[in-house]
């Protein structure tokens, strides 16, 4: 008697199409036949839980199977992948179309069929051009204010001599390549497996070129230095990239360019912290200035901003002034400026700030209370 394809993959019947795509994987990874050798119950059981992922994922088998069991799905085509039988090395690789989409991204990088391709499916010979990356370093005035800045890119350009076509006369040296019948890609099969690579004849074009363009020697595209306009808007932060559709490296044999991604980079600045869209900076100030409050000019990135320091202000107080910061990408909004409070203390005085100072001390006894302190020489040896 046949076993719950629920109970067989270990999942309840509300699992979801990724829960069973888990459980499976799990699963047939645990009791591959290449993993077990010669071991006749894991075959059995690799064959069951095949079998039960056959149905539970496909949305009318499972329906069929909910609703009246095995005998709902037991004339329905593909219903054990396995036909009955024993062995796995008698089928082809169509009957292992499950496996294809379990493995594919655990070995599709290992046979090289990760890209494009994948999964049998051919590579057309207009093949995209690569993208390309370019990092560039800006101000904070720059970040600030948005800029526009000029880079040299060394690319590939789609050949002036053959068009991007590859060939010397297009009209008669161009056919189908025999290898991949014009579908850029091979197929291969390595024990169990099955999997796709670029055709070495044709590179994954799908065709040969019998007489090349001298120019580019069959390929397309000729490498040149291109000077490109990049914008760079107001707000732009560290790591920002930059999107400059079809600015990549243009596609062999006439194909669509790829894109180019410039990174943004920020030059740190002196006095200034960024963090997000807020900026940060910090000043110093006198005792009297913070005792008795006052209004200051800061320095920001655009030049100045004038902030009012409360009467009483403590060291170490940070002061949020909104709207100062960068701005917020995409937006008309702004961050915020943060100024820290720093005390300045004097490092020489004159005697009539000396004895300004004492009085202050003395109307809020704070003068020690040591008795040459309090003598006559002690006020003559300070002020004279």
């Amino acid at each position: 008697m046949k076993r719950d394809y629920y109970e067989v993959l270990g999942i309840t019947k509300t699992a979801a199409t990724d829960e069973i795509k888990s459980a499976y994987r799990k699963l047939a990874l645990k009791y591959h036949p290449d993993k077990n050798p010669g071991n006749k119950e894991a075959e059995e059981k690799f064959k069951e839980i095949n079998e039960a992922y056959e149905i539970l994922s496909d949305t009318q088998k499972k329906q069929q199977y909910d609703t009246f069991g095995h005998d709902g799905v037991s004339g329905m085509p593909g219903g054990n992948p396995f036909g009955g039988q024993s062995g796995y090395a008698q089928y082809t690789s169509d009957d292992f179309s499950n496996m294809g989409d379990i493995f594919g991204d655990i070995f599709g990088d290992i046979f090289g069929g990760g890209q494009g391709g994948g999964r049998g499916k051919g590579r057309s010979s207009q093949r995209r051009g690569e993208d390309l990356r370019y990092d560039v370093n800006i101000s904070y005035l720059e970040a600030m204010k948005g800029t526009e800045i000029s880079i040299d890119i060394p690319k590939k350009e789609t050949c002036s001599v053959c068009r991007g076509t590859g060939s010397k006369d297009s009209s008669i040296s161009k056919q189908q390549c025999p290898q991949c019948k014009g579908a850029g890609q091979v197929r291969y099969s390595q024990g169990f497996f099955s999997f796709s690579q670029e055709c070495p004849q044709c590179k994954g074009k799908g065709i040969v070129i019998n007489s090349p363009c001298p120019e580019c020697r069959g390929d397309g595209t000729v490498k040149k230095k291109k000077n490109i306009k990049v914008k760079v808007p107001a707000g732009v932060d560290e790591g920002t990239s930059l999107k400059i559709s079809g600015s990549g490296n243009a596609g062999a044999n006439g194909a669509p360019g790829g894109d180019l991604y410039v990174i943004v980079h920020m030059k740190q600045l002196a006095g200034f912290r960024r963090n997000g869209n807020d900026l940060y900076t910090e000043i110093f100030v006198s005792f009297s200035q913070v005792a008795m409050g006052m209004e200051c000019d800061v320095p920001v990135i655009e030049g100045h901003v004038k902030v009012k320091i409360p009467t009483g202000t403590q060291p170490g107080t940070t002061l949020r002034v909104r709207e100062q910061g960068f701005p917020i990408l995409g937006t008309k909004n702004r961050g915020d400026l943060y100024v820290k409070i720093n005390i300045s203390v004097p490092k020489f005085m004159n005697d009539v700030q000396k004895r300004a100072l004492f009085e202050y001390a003395k109307a809020m006894d704070e003068v020690p209370k040591d008795a040459k302190y309090q003598s006559g020489n002690f006020f003559k040896k300070i002020f004279r």
